[in-house]
């Protein structure tokens, strides 16, 4: 039985959630009302836009975003590979046709170089959807040159990038739209919900019709206007992607917050940096600029060619040790459905094919404490030199996993046969303390 167990991600609701929560369920009125209203008020003076549109899920934000700005059937839209499905899956709901790109390892970004190159072999792209990964803005300021001078529409998938900004200002406002999520795992989380942030009228407008089945009218507004006024129209055959009031409620408790939950992740990521850096078979994620403007949504290791564990028996060791972590992600040309219908291939993939293959997602979250961190590191540095991938000479088992160390580490075995054999024959030198 593990000693102990640390969640891949936990949820914070100890200010002022239930508080509000009450206050609409006292109300009497429990959908899209007064609290959204103030939700997105309040969200947009956090990143600095001019409208925000609360949605019930980060990928009806896309959807509405992509529908907003004019993508159609037979478009191309640019979109990362290294990215959950939501991000291209809503430009197919339009019968557009999404062109995935590889990333830069260590960021899993897309960058203006990648764009560039996109450029180059698909000129007639119509958008890019742009995916902050982990929390790190992309290098916007080339970015938004290449969309400008080559007429794309630019809409930032903000999943992961509350609160995160760019040069020090707030992502939310670079491009056509922004798109954020508040499910669950996200810093600050709605329960499930999100919101789509622009400075132009004409697209808040329309997303804000098309998240109600087209109506043109709220219905809050129908229903409290001080003079009885039924009548509304349907102008076009939209969705019905809007926020309850219950959820907003929580959202404005949990954005009261938001920067101290960064902190949190803040903290849990330096952690990681100080304990893991240097550690032979990982790699670190790269970030770049100052850490503040990171909002540290995840934090991943990939385990490289030195590893002596795949990726799959790493997550279940951790597992044993009661150490909750995911995988972010799969890239999407490996999906079936992307895969089949447009004929891509892994190879054309490199960097998030170097990534998705040894990819482990560890826990950040503000109440992790730094006991649990340590123990979390304390453990993959124990498995990444517990076992060695050549093997102890004489033993049939590889990975062979060492079993004790004596001699001052000069002798070690193997679990599984008991082999010993000195430390000084070993291919692949081991520098293990002694072991349970």
């Amino acid at each position: 039985m593990a000693a102990r167990t640390i969640p891949f991600s936990k949820v914070i609701c100890d200010g002022n959630e239930l508080k509000y929560v009450r206050e609409v369920i006292e109300s009497g009125w429990l959908t899209t009302a007064g609290k959204c209203v103030e939700f997105e008020k309040r969200f947009a003076e956090a990143v600095q836009g001019r409208y925000a549109c609360a949605v019930n899920s980060a990928t009806a934000a896309l959807h509405l975003a992509c529908e907003a700005v004019g993508i159609g059937p037979g478009d191309k839209v640019f979109v990362p590979t290294m990215t959950f499905t939501a991000s291209a899956e809503v430009i197919r709901y339009l019968g557009a046709d999404p062109i995935l790109l590889d990333v830069e390892y260590g960021t899993a970004l897309i960058t203006p170089d990648i764009l560039a190159d996109a450029l180059h072999r698909h000129p007639d792209g119509k958008a890019l959807v742009l995916v902050h990964f982990g929390g790190q803005a992309a290098e916007m300021e080339g970015i938004l040159a290449l969309t400008r001078a080559h007429g794309l529409k630019l809409i930032e998938d903000a999943a992961h990038a509350f609160p995160t900004r760019y040069a020090g200002r707030p992502v939310g406002t670079f491009g056509d739209a922004t798109c954020f999520s508040f499910y669950a795992n996200k810093t600050i989380t709605t329960g499930e919900g999100g919101m789509l942030v622009t400075d132009d009228e004409a697209i808040y407008r329309r997303a804000k019709v098309m998240r109600l089945h087209g109506i043109n009218r709220d219905i809050w507004d129908r229903f409290t206007a001080k003079k009885a006024n039924w009548e509304y129209d349907v102008v076009a055959p939209g969705y019905k992607y809007n926020m309850p009031d219950v959820n907003a409620a929580i959202g404005l408790a949990q954005l009261e917050r938001a920067e101290e939950f960064r902190r949190g992740r803040q903290r849990c990521a330096e952690f990681y940096f100080r304990n893991l850096a240097g550690v032979a078979g990982l790699d670190l994620p790269v970030y770049r600029g100052p850490a503040q403007d990171h909002s540290w949504h995840l934090f991943w290791v990939v385990l490289n060619e030195k590893s002596p564990l795949d990726r799959d028996t790493f997550i279940a060791r951790l597992n044993e040790a009661g150490i909750g972590t995911s995988v972010h992600y799969k890239p999407l040309h490996r999906m079936t459905y992307y895969r089949e219908r447009y004929g891509l291939r892994p190879e054309d993939y490199p960097a998030a094919e170097r990534h998705w293959r040894g990819v482990v997602t560890l826990p950040v979250y503000p109440s992790l404490l730094d006991d649990d961190l340590a123990y979390v590191c304390r453990t993959i540095i124990t498995l990444l030199t517990r076992f060695t991938k050549s093997g102890i000479p004489g033993c049939s088992n590889v990975p062979c996993e060492i079993f004790d160390v004596a001699f001052a580490g000069t002798a070690i075995s193997c679990r599984f046969c008991r082999v010993w054999s000195t430390a000084s024959k070993l291919r692949r030198t081991t520098s293990s303390p002694r072991l349970p």
